[in-house]
């Protein structure tokens, strides 16, 4: 099944833009999801098996090198963010 997931990460430390970009560097590193990233959260999109190891990989990462955090995700099945060319 399709699925979308908006997931938001807050460290709880001070330098916490280092841990963010950090997650979602290891949400990409899985060649079957597409992200959409803003300055509020990041849309991660695919197969549901391939986005829920995604988040599980990037999440386990994460704790391992910067310790504590939350991550709030939503999720929208049978959704798929289309990503196409900026005109």
């Amino acid at each position: 099944m399709k699925l979308t997931a908006e997931l938001s990460l807050y460290p709880l430390r001070e330098e916490f833009k280092i841990a963010v970009h950090a997650f979602i560097e290891k949400l990409l590193e899985g060649q079957d999801v597409v992200a959409v990233t803003n300055s509020m959260s990041t849309q991660l999109s695919g197969e549901d098996e391939a986005v829920f190891a995604a988040i599980q990989h990037a999440l386990r990462a994460s704790q391992a090198q910067f310790g504590r955090q939350v991550l709030v995700a939503k999720f929208i099945p049978e959704h798929f963010t289309d990503i196409g060319p900026v005109d």
